[in-house]
Protein backbone atom coordinates (compact mmCIF):
# COMPACT_ATOMS: atom_id res chain seq x y z
CA UNK A 1 0.00 0.00 0.00
CA UNK A 2 1.24 3.44 -0.63
CA UNK A 3 2.61 5.53 1.77
CA UNK A 4 3.22 9.54 1.87
CA UNK A 5 5.05 10.01 4.80
CA UNK A 6 6.36 13.23 5.73
CA UNK A 7 7.31 13.29 9.45
CA UNK A 8 5.25 15.50 10.96
CA UNK A 9 1.96 13.55 12.12
CA UNK A 10 3.73 10.50 12.58
CA UNK A 11 7.29 9.30 13.43
CA UNK A 12 9.19 8.30 9.73
CA UNK A 13 11.39 5.35 11.37
CA UNK A 14 8.53 4.25 13.66
CA UNK A 15 5.96 4.05 10.34
CA UNK A 16 8.79 3.04 7.74
CA UNK A 17 10.38 -0.38 10.44
CA UNK A 18 6.34 -1.42 10.65
CA UNK A 19 5.98 -0.93 6.79
CA UNK A 20 8.99 -2.96 6.23
CA UNK A 21 7.80 -5.69 8.42
CA UNK A 22 5.04 -6.68 6.15
CA UNK A 23 6.70 -5.90 2.66
CA UNK A 24 8.39 -7.10 -0.40
CA UNK A 25 10.04 -4.17 -1.37
CA UNK A 26 11.00 -0.54 -0.68
CA UNK A 27 10.41 2.15 -3.76
CA UNK A 28 10.95 6.15 -2.39
CA UNK A 29 10.73 9.08 -3.66
CA UNK A 30 12.59 11.37 -1.31
CA UNK A 31 13.39 14.93 -1.43
CA UNK A 32 16.94 14.60 0.32
CA UNK A 33 19.03 11.49 1.47
CA UNK A 34 21.40 11.02 4.19
CA UNK A 35 23.12 8.11 5.24
CA UNK A 36 22.66 8.78 9.52
CA UNK A 37 18.82 8.05 8.45
CA UNK A 38 18.84 5.33 6.08
CA UNK A 39 21.17 3.81 8.74
CA UNK A 40 17.75 3.75 10.77
CA UNK A 41 16.16 1.09 8.61
CA UNK A 42 19.21 -0.22 6.92
CA UNK A 43 18.48 -3.79 8.73
CA UNK A 44 14.61 -3.56 8.02
CA UNK A 45 15.90 -3.23 4.22
CA UNK A 46 17.92 -6.19 4.65
CA UNK A 47 15.41 -8.29 5.84
CA UNK A 48 12.86 -7.66 2.41
CA UNK A 49 13.21 -11.25 0.82
CA UNK A 50 15.44 -11.50 -1.69
CA UNK A 51 13.31 -10.63 -5.49
CA UNK A 52 14.07 -11.81 -8.97
CA UNK A 53 17.73 -10.85 -10.63
CA UNK A 54 16.20 -8.39 -12.59
CA UNK A 55 14.39 -6.50 -9.68
CA UNK A 56 16.23 -4.98 -6.72
CA UNK A 57 14.84 -4.89 -3.13
CA UNK A 58 15.04 -1.15 -2.85
CA UNK A 59 14.62 1.61 -5.62
CA UNK A 60 14.99 5.05 -4.83
CA UNK A 61 14.17 8.73 -6.20
CA UNK A 62 16.58 11.64 -4.81
CA UNK A 63 15.90 14.90 -5.43
CA UNK A 64 18.36 16.66 -3.83
CA UNK A 65 21.83 15.98 -2.09
CA UNK A 66 23.91 17.46 0.92
CA UNK A 67 27.04 19.07 0.67
CA UNK A 68 29.80 16.53 2.01
CA UNK A 69 30.49 19.45 4.37
CA UNK A 70 26.90 19.80 5.73
CA UNK A 71 26.80 15.89 6.78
Amino acid sequence: MPLILDNIDASLEETMLKSLASSHSLDAAVGYFNLRGWRLIAEAVDALPRREADRPKVRLLVGMTENPGDE
